[in-house]
């Protein structure tokens, strides 16, 4: 038993290293430069950070992720915990219809949208637009959230919510009072989760957003990357910062992200 302890921690040790040794090179080269390594030896620098900011828009195109994520985020929680609230609550066969199709949404690449999602994307004035970006997000996140939402509503008790309405309480107020609170933890799985898939998302902002006013982080980097690819620090550093923001989230909804993931997806 001892033996098989310590080969399941050494497997973990050596997993977490595989892990962490590329962001540990990441870090480094975005806090050296080639002149403290040839001179002074190991040692920190800012200079590339403010390289980057001065030689390249970053502040721009990280505004412009925040605003996107955010944006997509909120209207994905409200439309994705309404329509779980609705499942789990008013099983009818409309409802369910509705749960099996976003299922079996779930299931198709979405490289099969890419045409005709473009074609609603140009009919509704959605090319280089913030608020339609954020719609075509949330509306990809829609099927996995609500699926998640509706598992972990099942942990709820429904006397909470009919105490709620002997009281006098609307179904609006039942929830919006009641309910939500009681979804932090699904809610958090589900900013961590999406959150950090909007923000990195390159796949579709490379061809809604082509202007450079409105390209996001990920689009904007890899046009730093063309421009500035010799220069390994200032790749670093613009990476760098690209990152810190989803480590932030991440780190501050960690404690739910587990409770919420696993609720949501066994008690569905």
């Amino acid at each position: 038993m001892k033996v098989y302890k310590v080969a399941h921690y050494m497997t973990l040790l050596l997993l977490s290293l595989v892990s962490i040794i590329p962001f540990g090179v990441l870090l480094y080269l975005a806090f050296t430069t080639e002149s403290i390594k040839r001179k002074e030896g190991l040692g920190l620098t800012f200079s590339n950070f403010t390289d980057t900011i001065t030689k390249f828009d970053i502040i721009r195109a990280l505004t412009n992720s925040f605003v996107i994520t955010f944006g997509a985020i909120l209207i994905l929680i409200m439309a994705s915990s309404f329509a779980g609230y609705a499942i789990a609550r008013f099983k009818i066969f409309f409802n369910k219809a509705i749960y099996l199709l976003f299922l079996f949404s779930m299931m198709i690449p979405a490289i099969i949208n890419s045409v005709p999602l473009y074609k609603v994307m140009h009919a509704i004035g959605g090319i280089n637009s913030r608020w339609a970006m954020m719609l075509l997000l949330a509306a990809n996140a829609l099927p996995f959230a609500t699926f998640l939402y509706a598992g972990f509503m099942s942990s709820i008790p429904e006397e909470l919510e009919e105490a709620a309405i002997v009281d006098g309480a609307n179904r609006l107020q039942v929830f919006f009072y009641i309910v939500l609170p009681l979804l932090t933890p699904v809610t958090a799985s589900v900013v961590i989760i999406n959150g950090i898939g909007i923000w990195n998302n390159y796949s579709q902002v490379v061809f809604y957003l082509q202007d450079q006013e409105v390209q996001t982080i990920p689009l904007a980097i890899s046009m730093f990357f063309q421009q500035y690819g010799a220069q390994w620090h200032l790749m670093a550093s613009a990476t760098t910062m690209a990152m810190i923001p989803a480590v932030i989230v991440f780190v501050l909804g960690q404690k739910y992200f587990m409770k919420g993931l696993s609720a949501g997806a066994v008690k569905g």
